[in-house]
């Protein structure tokens, strides 16, 4: 629902989903509105570009590709990502370390909620005080209700297995691009990279049956999600039939695997880079680097 609230796909009145979202969503769930749209709408106008976008740049825990080594600089974070010793060893057993990260994660999105709300960029947030006051509703519900937890054992162990099961959420998000091309700089220079063609090859789908919609939030239809952000889920099955058709009739893939093959695929790709990550040596710069940095950046 706070996806769906944040795309204007409820009452698709801007205002209204995004006053009724900050004001309900962010005591509910504990994560800003205005911090998820700034992100996650700059994810979707610059969908797996290295250096725009905000979804696969997770140094130093994760790297989905190699073509993020080296230093870069990110237009949303406004700072420089470099693999550094760090980030070098964390990347190089990420496969390994993919799924207990997914049970944590979301500790980072209360983290980057409340930095931006705080900082000077948190001034560009429409509703601003809203958002800090709904956000410290959530905190002050949560901490009561763990109050009521008659040991401090008991209270770790329900905050660890409740943002556990939220995990799942994580890696259905993650499965949806990690696995799949990244480029650099923009997107949309001509008709080999146009709108459509950017949204199937950066995206995938999960096939799954008309009964389990509910249970993947309509996320599982990423493409079409993409392709119309504000498309209310319960017409993304519809929509869904009609790409594939498209696709078929221009012969453009279509990528939309199980559930557990999108994991595979997720995983391979994690694997595939933390070994390249392994094979980094240090440059004259102070941070490693591999072949394909340093002939984007003529050296060598």
């Amino acid at each position: 629902i706070g996806h769906d609230v944040g795309h204007n796909s409820i009452s698709h009145n801007r205002k209204k989903d995004l006053f009724w979202g900050t004001l309900l969503g962010n005591a509910l769930m504990g994560i800003s509105l205005g911090w998820w749209k700034r992100s996650h709408n700059t994810h979707h106008v610059t969908c797996n570009s290295v250096e725009h976008d905000p979804d696969i740049q997770h140094l130093p825990m994760l790297c989905v590709s190699s073509k993020l080594f080296g230093k870069f600089w990110s237009t949303y974070h406004e700072k420089f990502f470099i693999t550094d010793a760090v980030a070098r060893f964390f990347v190089s057993y990420q496969h390994l370390l993919f799924y207990p990260i997914m049970g944590v994660a979301r500790f980072n999105l209360y983290a980057q909620s409340w930095l931006l709300l705080l900082s000077k960029r948190g001034s560009e947030i429409e509703y601003r005080k809203m958002e800090i006051l709904s956000l410290s509703i959530f905190f002050a519900w949560y901490i009561a209700m763990l109050s009521f937890l008659p040991t401090w054992l008991e209270v770790a162990a329900f905050v660890l297995i409740s943002h556990a099961s939220s995990g799942l959420l994580h890696v259905q998000i993650c499965i949806s691009h990690f696995a799949m091309p990244t480029y650099h700089g923009h997107a949309y220079n001509d008709d080999t990279d146009d709108w459509f063609k950017v949204q199937l090859e950066t995206s995938m789908n999960v096939e799954c049956s008309e009964s389990m919609d509910w249970f993947h939030g309509g996320l599982q239809f990423q493409i079409e999600h993409h392709l119309f952000p504000r498309l209310p889920r319960h017409n993304l099955r519809i929509a869904h039939e009609m790409v594939k058709v498209l696709c078929e009739k221009h012969n453009l893939h279509y990528h939309s695997p199980d559930f557990h093959q999108a994991n595979v695929e997720l995983l391979a790709c994690l694997k595939k880079t933390a070994l390249e990550a392994r094979m980094l040596k240090k440059g004259d710069a102070g941070f490693y680097t591999s072949p394909i940095w340093e002939g984007l950046n003529a050296q060598g």
